[in-house]
């Protein structure tokens, strides 16, 4: 984009017209107005405040050099590129531009003095820079005083016009301080306006290895302001959400107490603590938001089961949303079965459901008599009124998405909203806890309940699966049951993985003893019922399935998981589907066939899966691996991601952060606005989903 784009921007507003070209392009990087590009911090400096003499400069590295053209021309062979040779009194070099313009041919014209800037590397001819920036000087002119910044930029928008705008804002925003003075002398952190101007405008004496490496003490202020920033954002979500009306669902404690004494097993002491906590809140009149994690069969749908029930035996309904329809029918089928001796009726609600039968439970949500009801997404379709819903539990609720959320919580009862109870078994890392969880409550099982073996994990390439075809035989004659797990229902071309289809063929064929079950997500409802009914009676030993089978399944006497092409999957997954067997007293096994070559992540991946039973073990190595952003869902979840901050790497700031949020929005309430106007402007209702 040619830098006089800029002259166009209004001078007294600083910012172009809505729909120019400019104002759309900076819209594409989230650029809208002049302190957006205060915060539009450069990815890396590049110095061009010294020059390097031709004959010194490093192949391989960056350089600036400066010289009279002696040569230019447009060569064909062995493709059309412009080729010039530029000279100082060291030596010479050539510069070649393979995609060039008129006016650059111009710009090198015999005799100029240019300077350019780019990598250097050794050519057929000697020493050569590919594509360099080019800029015509007078000799003895001045150099920069200052790193040259790299902004995050778009299609159509130079570094040089994005420059001018950040120089632009810098001179016409108020650069005010945002943090006590204590704050900042005790962490040893800079000013605001410092540190951006340090970022912006780096002096040539600048540590550029701790600027590229963003731990220069001007990083740090600004990254520690984007996690207070974050922590306000979510604390005062937190704060927003108690001020909002719900049902008081005091502890009676009768259908609780009867659940408790007929269960055939005790909680454990985790269980117990979360049920507590649970009970506390929704014991209160504004509504709970809770989040209960807990690892694979550390047994949180009991704890739900409580909860629910303390709704009821207040008169009012409780509603338990799963994502899929065979989690969401194992809960019910858990549900009913603990609740209907006590008298209480659960309606289960999907998708798939005869139109009588929806019909008939519809009716009896509404009039209010059924009191429970779990499903799928059909909970929250128009046509399902629960008039009396006073909770709203969510299983793993990072599968839905911000909207899906919103529509159960809508459902509340006369304005109220109900209190939420959102479930995961993807434990959490701490530091991601205590920022992107910031405006909820978080109960943790960290136990498992007795009972329950250890799995141990192998790991096997796929050269050797008709081994592993015959430990699946050894497990089902001795009268064991085995899950067998692909990531494809059907041959793609672009990914040629073993398929469901055809490892079922397969296992049918190489197993004529057995009887094999296949089930995937394109089966009829009613089809994939009926095969996970058989494979939990024990009428199929094998069950070759998708991912459906990810969550929730519980069938005691399987004890062998196979999972095919494990290096495909990422590690919540191998850890849920792990965690499929061992349910049982048998020991288990959960075996991992690889194909060969591994990348560096599938090798990461594997290890950690081998190495590690512990799902918050395996969730802080997952964050390590995939980032903050991919692990929580974010952009489905409506938190935005940090920019800057790392939590792998600014974990020691985090702490700080959230105990001067919260002095902040107990004494300074202005000093609150300012900073979230400076880093979300109108975005800050991202945060209240």
């Amino acid at each position: 984009m040619p830098d006089t784009a800029v002259a166009r921007l209004p001078p007294a507003v600083g910012w172009p017209a809505s729909g120019t070209p400019l104002a759309s392009r900076l819209a594409k990087l989230d650029l809208h107005r002049l302190d957006d590009l205060i915060l539009h911090l450069p990815l890396r400096y590049e110095d061009e405040t010294r020059l390097t003499p031709i004959a010194v400069a490093r192949p391989g590295f960056p350089a600036q050099v400066e010289g009279e053209v002696l040569s230019c021309e447009v060569t064909l062979r062995p493709r059309r590129q412009l080729v010039a040779r530029i000279a100082d009194a060291s030596g010479a070099l050539v510069a070649r531009w393979l995609n060039f313009y008129p006016s650059q041919q111009k710009q090198m014209a015999t005799g100029r003095r240019v300077r350019l800037f780019g990598e250097v590397r050794g050519g057929f001819l000697g020493l050569e820079m590919v594509h360099p920036r080019v800029r015509p000087v007078e000799e003895a002119e001045s150099l920069p005083d200052a790193l040259t910044p790299v902004y995050p930029t778009t299609a159509g928008l130079g570094q040089a016009a994005l420059r001018k705008l950040v120089e632009r804002a810098l001179n016409l925003v108020p650069l005010e301080e945002g943090l006590p003075a204590n704050t900042l002398a005790e962490l040893g952190l800079p000013g605001f306006a410092e540190a951006v101007r340090a970022l912006h405008r780096p002096a040539p004496d600048a540590d550029p290895a701790a600027l590229e490496n963003r731990d220069h003490p001007a990083w740090q202020r600004i990254k520690f302001e984007e996690l207070l920033v974050q922590q306000l954002s979510l604390r005062r979500a937190y704060n927003a959400r108690r001020a909002h009306v719900a049902v008081a669902l005091a502890a009676r404690r009768q259908l609780t107490q009867a659940l408790l004494e007929g269960l055939p097993f005790g909680l454990t002491a985790a269980q117990a603590r979360a049920q507590r906590e649970i009970a506390r809140d929704l014991a209160a009149s504004h509504p709970m938001q809770r989040l209960l994690q807990g690892d694979v069969g550390s047994g949180k749908t009991i704890v739900a089961a409580l909860a629910m029930l303390q709704a009821a035996e207040n008169g009012w309904q409780a509603a338990m949303m799963a994502p899929t329809e065979i989690l969401a029918e194992q809960h019910y089928r858990k549900l009913a079965g603990w609740l209907t001796p006590l008298g209480v009726e659960v309606a289960w609600l999907s998708g798939s459901r005869r139109k009588r039968e929806r019909e008939v439970v519809l009716a009896r949500l509404q009039s209010g008599e059924c009191l429970l009801a779990v499903g799928t997404h059909a909970l929250i379709e128009d046509p399902v009124a629960m008039p009396r819903l006073a909770l709203a539990v969510v299983d793993e609720q990072h599968r839905f998405g911000v909207r899906q959320r919103l529509a159960l919580r809508d459902k509340g009862a006369d304005g109220r909203r109900p209190h939420m109870l959102m479930m995961s078994a993807t434990p959490i890392p701490r530091t991601l806890a205590m920022t992107h969880y910031a405006d909820l409550d978080v109960s943790v099982l960290d136990e498992l309940p007795p009972g329950r073996t250890p799995i141990r994990t192998r790991l096997v390439s796929d050269a050797r699966r008709d081994e592993v075809i015959g430990r699946v035989r050894e497990a089902c004659l001795e009268g064991r049951q085995a899950y067998w797990v692909c990531p494809l229902i059907e041959e793609s071309e672009a990914l040629q993985l073993q398929t469901a289809v055809e490892t079922y063929e397969t296992l049918c064929a190489a197993l004529p003893e057995l009887r094999v079950g296949l089930i995937h997500g394109r089966l009829k409802t009613d089809e994939k019922a009926a095969t996970m009914a058989a494979f939990a009676a024990g009428e199929l030993q094998v069950l070759v399935a998708t991912t459906v089978i990810e969550v929730g399944v519980d069938v005691p006497n399987a004890s062998l998981m196979v999972i095919e092409h494990a290096e495909r999957f990422g590690l919540a997954q191998l850890h849920q589907l792990r965690g499929r067997v061992g349910r049982g007293t048998a020991e288990s096994v959960c075996i991992l066939i690889f194909a060969q070559p591994l990348s560096e992540t599938g090798r990461a991946r594997l290890k950690v899966i081998y190495e590690h039973t512990d799902g918050f073990e395996i969730a802080r190595e997952d964050l390590r691996i995939r980032g903050p952003g991919e692990f929580v869902g974010a952009r489905q979840s409506g938190v935005p991601l940090l920019r800057y901050a790392s939590l792998e790497t600014d974990g020691d700031l985090i702490e700080p952060a959230r105990a001067l949020a919260e002095r902040l929005l107990r004494e300074d309430p202005a000093a609150v606005d300012r900073l979230m106007a400076r880093w979300l402007g109108s975005r800050e209702g991202l945060l209240r989903a």
